[in-house]
């Protein structure tokens, strides 16, 4: 049967869950979403969101996105088609990972999860054209709650894997980090 085992990454409640497909003459089945993996992780809030992207060309980048609390949400990542290089950043106030981030290459055949806890800015780069992306979020989307950082931001040094190709007025728009930021609370 097919299976969902959790990977830790080097940043505290940064996980990565690899899927083990069930294989047969039909072809396969992969376990995206499994509630009793999520509570062995200590995640207990119910899914409020399922949301898909599409992102039509290769070197797009989106993000890198957050929401400010009471409404920071987990977010569970999957590509289901094309290929990503999937980041998420360390904002949590006081983390001994402030500030870094961890990346994944994701495509539907490396079968890998993220799940980016609250406090944590999320973003993508399309590395082929026509790759989607199924999300699952615990809170819903507030456009009051909604923040995001630069994703060239100098003091994070993301290697993003290629030349960005397309970046939206509004990620391009988010300020550097202020030399004296401290991060996100709660």
């Amino acid at each position: 049967m097919a299976d969902l085992v959790s990977l830790s990454t080097p940043m505290d409640d940064l996980h990565v869950l690899q899927r083990i497909p069930f294989v047969d003459g039909r072809g396969s089945l992969e376990r995206v979403f499994d509630r009793s993996v999520l509570e062995d992780l200590g995640i207990s809030e119910s899914i409020a969101q399922v949301n898909y992207t599409t992102t039509t060309s290769r070197g797009t980048i989106r993000g890198l996105h957050y929401q400010h609390q009471p409404y920071g949400e987990t977010k569970i990542v999957s590509c289901v088609r094309g290929s990503i290089f999937d980041v998420s950043v360390d904002l949590r106030q006081g983390s001994p990972t402030f500030l870094q981030w961890h990346a994944e290459v994701m495509t539907p055949d490396h079968s890998v999860t993220m799940v980016i806890p609250p406090g944590f800015a999320h973003g993508f780069q399309s590395l082929e054209d026509s790759s989607h992306v199924l999300y699952l979020v615990t809170s819903p989307y507030r456009p009051e709650a909604e923040a995001g950082i630069d994703p060239f931001e100098k003091r994070i040094g993301i290697e993003w894997p290629m030349a960005p190709t397309f970046l939206s007025e509004r990620d391009r728009s988010y300020p550097e980090i202020s030399a004296d930021w401290v991060g996100l609370t709660g």
